[in-house]
């Protein structure tokens, strides 16, 4: 069995991603960050203890900053199947609109 996670964006984290891929900024973008975000999910899993004011909002959502600044923009996921080893990321943009 891998240990892999599977990460998928829900259909709004989707929707978010896609409008903050169109603003086009500066590189690293904050798509960059994201990406590598995604990656170390799925390589490491949902516990990101090195990402800037990561926390873990209940059992199994947790939450980090992605950039920091005016704005300030974050994530948010969960694990939905820890037996699969599957998370979705269930939010990314600013820190002022954030689910928690």
């Amino acid at each position: 069995m891998s240990n892999l996670w599977k990460v998928r964006l829900s259909k709004s984290a989707e929707k978010q991603y896609e409008k903050l891929k169109k603003s086009g900024s500066k590189k690293p973008s904050i798509i960059d960050v994201i990406d590598f975000l995604i990656v170390e999910l799925i390589q490491k899993g949902p516990e990101r203890v090195d990402w800037p004011n990561y926390s873990k909002l209940s059992q199994d959502t947790y939450h980090c900053h992605l950039k920091k600044g005016r704005p300030t923009y974050v994530a948010c996921w969960k694990v939905f199947d820890s037996k699969l080893n599957q998370i979705e990321v269930y939010y990314v943009g600013t820190h002022e609109n954030a689910p928690y």
